[in-house]
């Protein structure tokens, strides 16, 4: 009977022929907020008021229920490997900033637990199945068995790992689940601010005719830290995967 406590095994693939799967940089996945950003200025040229009007509507008119609908809408989205920046701004645009960042920060966090508990317990066959084949995950595993939470923290902040691998590859390994989900929670917030803010930002120069500088500003300011923080994951990924070799 497999102990789902215990490590994953290590498949060394054979040298020279590891696929050469690459991940976008980190800047990348800046601009591709900012492209984001910008199409949402380019909308007020098609005065979209009326539409942004009827889909607040609509959420108003769930009342209590809304971020409810909101965090599981969030949570099968995870489940299915889809990615949760798209809600993120949605949440920006549908609940404002603070409440943005609550709510999306909350259904992140549950969403990175489920999938955890899911590879871990209920579907580590299927799970593994699918991942095995990964050369990065394979080296998550490998770096996970002698830095744990180090790890956790890395991969949620360097632009290495995808977010479903983080989600459900970490419940293949021996990381305990409340290091994982605390750890995760706080290395998710700069990202979940930046797509939060950025979106009501652009929401309210959409609505209002005028620019929310003190949003807009908070939001420029976040891009840089945001950046240092991955590459400061990144370095430091490089340096544990040095060590852990020697």
């Amino acid at each position: 009977m497999q102990d789902p406590e215990g490590p994953a095994r290590h498949e060394q693939p054979s040298p020279g022929k590891e696929p050469d799967e690459r991940t976008k940089p980190f800047g990348g996945r800046v601009l591709w907020l900012v492209g984001i950003l910008l199409l949402l200025g380019l909308l007020r040229l098609f005065e979209p008021d009326s539409q942004l009007a009827g889909l607040q509507d609509w959420i108003s008119a769930l009342g209590p229920w809304a971020p409810f609908a909101f965090v599981l809408i969030y949570l099968f989205a995870s489940i299915a490997a889809l990615p949760g920046s798209v809600l993120s701004i949605l949440a920006g645009v549908l609940f404002g900033s603070l409440w943005g960042v609550i709510w999306v920060s909350l259904a992140s966090t549950l969403s990175a637990g489920v999938c955890f508990l899911l590879a871990r317990y209920f579907a580590r066959g299927l799970v593994e199945s699918r991942l095995r084949q990964r050369p990065l995950f394979r080296k998550l595993d490998a770096l996970t068995a002698q830095n744990g939470v180090l790890v956790v923290a890395i991969a949620r902040l360097a632009p290495v790992f995808p977010y479903a691998l983080v989600n459900y590859g970490f419940g293949l390994t021996r990381v305990p689940f409340w290091s994982y989900l605390l750890t995760s929670w706080i290395c998710m917030l700069p990202g979940t601010v930046v797509y939060v803010i950025g979106a009501d930002a652009f929401k309210q120069m959409l609505a209002g005719g005028s620019v929310p500088w003190e949003l807009v500003g908070l939001t420029l300011a976040m891009l840089p830290l945001l950046y240092l923080l991955g590459r400061f994951a990144s370095r430091s990924l490089s340096k544990v995967d040095k060590s852990d070799k020697r």
